[in-house]
């Protein structure tokens, strides 16, 4: 993510540069609401019927969300120039008990790593020591409690859901990995992975200078934004349609707190699906606005991030089966416990 030759992006005055880009991000995030209604009322249709609402969310949401994908994006992919494997494997390294599944989840919020990491990860993590429930704490907390997910929620909804959000998602880690390591499951690692030999970790330095960072930022755009935005507009174009044709009625009795088993079909729905928060989250956001409870979407967007079915067949190279149902047993039932508390209290 930092090799990037400075030919391509030439940043000399990196503190100039932030500046006027902060200043151009806010201007045009200020601009979203006249300029999706401007887009509406120039096309021939009828604000307030299915087609002029769907538009409506559909020409607000697109822009905001790439925006907010791609300043979350740029800033942390600045901080992770201090958030490398090796970094985060040392830090992990050797440590045991409540507390190393506590930091191990946290890091999974800053760290940069999706399922598509899981098996270096998990590989590098049992080289340096790093004991099998911490390892867990970190892969369930890293694809769930991103910053991608908690800066989008946080647009979308607010500081209360974004909050309410990382503190179930951090939880669930920690617990999760907790009762994970309390199993002993170490013999159900493939055989190869535990005869690998011992490698000890190093933490750099993290001396880049500030260009490097900003460079490192404008890669991370140019990788996850590149890759993400049909998906983003995907979710969009789905939530839209939610939002225009859904009848408030029919989602409310689908996905209300009256549907006792609403929260486990979603889980059910979530767990096989392949999505990231960014194109998951307008799909929460135009449930809940058709009269969805909070507890059900919560448990259906942390089960598509948090177990996706690709995730799944790429541990399978380093866990054996019994250890694999154990890991989904012991999340999918945390999450279903999580929707079925907030729906019982609020």
């Amino acid at each position: 993510m930092m090799n990037v030759p400075v030919r391509y992006w030439p940043v000399r005055h990196p503190r100039l540069f932030l500046l006027l880009a902060a200043l151009l991000w806010w201007g045009l995030y200020q601009s979203l609401v006249p300029l999706s209604e401007a887009l509406v009322a120039a096309l021939p249709v009828v604000r307030d019927d299915h087609l002029g609402r769907a538009l409506q969310f559909f020409f607000y949401d697109a822009p905001k969300v790439l925006l907010l994908l791609t300043g979350v994006v740029f800033v942390m992919g600045m901080v992770n120039t201090w958030f490398t494997p090796e970094r985060t494997r040392a830090l992990l390294a050797g440590r045991r008990g409540g507390w190393a599944n506590v930091l191990a989840a946290m890091l999974g919020i800053v760290t940069p790593f999706c399922s598509c990491s899981a098996v270096p990860l998990f590989i590098g993590f049992v080289q340096a020591g790093v004991p099998l429930g911490v390892t867990f704490s970190f892969l369930v907390a890293a694809p769930m409690v991103n910053e991608v997910a908690l800066a989008l929620l946080f647009g979308l909804f607010g500081w209360k859901i974004a909050a309410l959000y990382l503190g179930l998602g951090l939880t669930l880690a920690i617990v999760a990995g907790w009762v994970l390591g309390a199993l002993r499951l170490e013999h159900q690692l493939e055989d190869w992975v535990r005869e690998m030999p011992s490698v000890q970790a190093h933490v750099d330095d993290g001396g880049l200078p500030l260009a490097e960072r900003v460079r490192a930022g404008g890669q991370a755009v140019r990788t996850v934004v590149g890759k993400v935005w049909p998906y983003v507009l995907a979710g969009i174009a789905i939530g839209a349609g939610i939002h225009g044709w859904v009848p408030q009625d029919l989602m409310a009795a689908v996905m209300g707190k009256e549907a006792w088993w609403s929260v486990p079909l979603a889980v059910l729905i979530g767990v096989p699906m392949y999505a990231n928060a960014a194109g998951v989250l307008p799909i929460v956001q135009a449930l809940l606005a058709k009269g969805a409870a909070l507890g059900t979407v919560l448990a259906f967007m942390m089960s598509v991030i948090a177990l996706s079915l690709p995730e799944l067949v790429i541990l399978r190279k380093v866990l054996k089966p019994r250890l694999i149902a154990t890991f989904v047993i012991v999340v999918a039932g945390g999450i279903l416990l999580v929707g079925q508390v907030f729906n019982a209290v609020l």
